[in-house]
């Protein structure tokens, strides 16, 4: 599998080289400057959120429906605009990417039963959707260029085993902990089963193991700068989710691990 340099021009429309590599730094960089800002506290929304709320809110479902729509709308309606891309290997690493978030806006987002998010952390993570979702479909559409052997390269084929495992565990564990709460609950309960016996939060750790899948399948800098940005976020997430638990729940498992098994 091979890739052909972000300045070609390929299916009728134009690569914006330049653009592509700017927004992979910048999603680098928002990445670790939201991991150096938040070493001592969390965005302020789900079980991080002040009582009561010191920001407007909206439902937990439209506020996550809201968010995803874009990272799955944007890259189809790029889509529309590309005229036959030269490989199918394309259509199916994009189609990894919309199955993600076809997932969490049209399951995960209408079955959650979290607590109201603030209206201003909804329209952030909508704006980080769309700038993503341009990114990685005009960057496969318009940019990536697959030979003929991309289905039978060693890094397409374990970047999906590892996309499509991380998508199992974070699917599994949204499912456990979705079913911890009674309908109109919001408390928050010792997770069990499936990862969360490693780890607190399993939900992340498949999340993480997806993008990165998904830069090795892909093999490209729009698919490694998300990977490291979704690190960077959600993992100091997982770690105050951890630290909240231990605090919280005297009899929590002392031997679970933060997001890596038996590590961190």
């Amino acid at each position: 599998m091979t890739l052909t340099n972000p300045e070609t021009e390929t299916c009728n429309m134009h690569c914006y080289g330049y653009l592509v590599n700017f927004l992979c730094c910048g999603l680098m960089l928002a990445g670790l400057w939201h991991l150096v800002n938040h070493r001592t506290y969390q965005s302020a929304y789900g079980r991080h959120m002040g009582h009561p709320p010191c920001a407007r809110t909206v439902p937990a479902r439209v506020s996550w429906f809201v968010q995803e729509m874009p990272a799955l709308l944007v890259p189809l309606l790029l889509l529309l605009t590309t005229h036959k891309p030269s490989s199918m290997g394309k259509y199916l690493l994009l189609g990894t990417w919309c199955l993600h978030y076809f997932q969490r806006t049209f399951v995960y987002s209408l079955l959650t039963r979290g607590q109201p998010v603030p209206v201003d952390v909804m329209m952030t993570a909508g704006l980080v959707c769309s700038v993503v979702g341009f990114l990685q479909g005009h960057y496969l559409l318009h940019c990536a260029q697959f030979d003929d052997g991309w289905s039978a390269d060693y890094r397409f084929k374990t970047g999906l085993v590892l996309f499509y495992i991380g998508l199992a565990i974070n699917v599994h564990s949204d499912y456990i902990l979705r079913n911890l709460r009674k309908p109109g609950e919001v408390i928050y309960k010792i997770p069990k089963g499936g990862m969360f016996e490693y780890v607190s939060a399993a939900n992340y750790l498949g999340e993480i193991m997806e993008w990165f899948g998904y830069s090795i399948a892909t093999w490209s800098f729009p698919g490694f700068s998300f990977a490291i940005f979704s690190l960077c976020f959600i993992g100091t997430r997982a770690y105050y989710h951890h630290r909240y638990y231990l605090e919280k729940f005297k009899d929590y498992p002392k031997l679970r691990k933060a997001l890596i098994p038996f590590i961190f």
